[in-house]
């Protein structure tokens, strides 16, 4: 089901991708890694459907960061509200399955949930209830303006 691409080295399943990150990871364990998953979504009124695009990030804190995306389409679906549960649905899935894989793997790092909602537009009046799911389920959650893993680079992707 995932199926991701990355700029640096093409198209990926997840094992490849959780080999790519432990790779990184390995190579520096000095170094300081956070794992970003972000994901966005874009409505294509014209096709009546919606493209979700998760960004996963392997920030190398200091020194750049290689990405991974994950894109998919569904029926359209018309309430704000549905996709923006539906974005951070995406990303517990991914971060939930990725945290199980590296732990079992022996590597410890830091997950964040970037979140493509924010104080100024339609979504403020979201943001409690979806940063409460996030952060109860372990993550930390980060909105907008500090969420470029959902609205810089997913939100990159939705549009093509």
């Amino acid at each position: 089901m995932w199926e991701f691409v990355s700029p640096t080295r093409g198209l990926m399943s997840l094992d490849e991708v959780v080999d790519d990150v432990l790779l990184q990871v390995n190579e520096r364990p000095q170094d300081e890694f956070r794992i970003v998953v972000g994901t966005d979504s874009q409505a294509k009124v014209s096709r009546q459907s919606v493209t979700f695009v998760t960004a996963l990030i392997v920030h190398h804190v200091g020194k750049g960061a290689r990405y991974y995306i994950h894109r998919e389409h569904q029926s359209h679906i018309y309430s704000l509200r549905q996709r923006m549960f539906t974005e951070a649905s995406y990303s517990l899935s991914l971060g939930g399955i990725l945290t199980d894989r590296l732990h079992a793997l022996g590597a410890d790092l830091s997950f964040e949930v970037h979140l493509d909602v924010g104080d100024k537009g339609a979504t403020r009046q979201l943001i409690r209830e979806i940063v409460a799911w996030i952060t109860a389920s372990g993550y930390e959650a980060r909105i907008k303006p500090d969420s470029f893993g959902a609205s810089k680079v997913a939100d990159r992707y939705t549009r093509i």
